[in-house]
């Protein structure tokens, strides 16, 4: 399925935002960095809601690090929408974890753009990755996780 087909039911978690004037750009739509702030925003409000991740706690004795990162746009959005984004974990590994992001127009079905990125979980000292996601994370990203090919049957 590509991704312009995407839609609510592709993604388990969702947030709503609403556009602010300053997210538009000089041709009137939302500029492209908007999207990334949207995506991380999204991504780490449910790790410290749903995952217990303490990000600016130097005492959590891991961190999440962007190393790949990604957008696709097929519809145009402008303040002063209001943009319901839409959440999956589509891949969790040993130490790293994948995202997608949905941008849906607020009440609608059909995706605006999907974008996401991966994170690649490290010790907050020296920086090299965990050995294995902590439990807490695991679980919660798990409630989460619709793998590529399997967005339906867990619906």
């Amino acid at each position: 399925m590509s991704l312009k087909q995407r839609t609510r039911s592709h993604y388990r978690y969702f947030e709503l935002h609403r556009l602010r004037w300053s997210d538009n750009d000089q041709y009137g739509h939302v500029n492209n960095s908007i999207y990334a702030f949207l995506i991380d925003s999204i991504v780490n409000s449910y790790l410290i809601s749903s995952c217990s991740l303490r990000p600016t706690d130097s005492s959590s004795p891991h961190i999440g690090l962007v190393v790949a990162s990604k957008c696709q746009y097929f519809a145009s959005l402008e303040f002063p929408e209001e943009v319901e984004l839409g959440l999956a974990v589509r891949k969790m590994g040993r130490s790293s974890v994948e995202y997608e992001v949905g941008f849906f127009r607020k009440g609608r079905d059909e995706v605006s753009a999907v974008g996401g990125f991966k994170h690649v979980f490290v010790e907050r000292e020296g920086r090299r990755p965990v050995k294995e996601l902590r439990e807490e994370l695991k679980e919660g990203l798990g409630k989460v996780l619709v793998p590529l090919g399997e967005e339906k049957a867990r619906l």
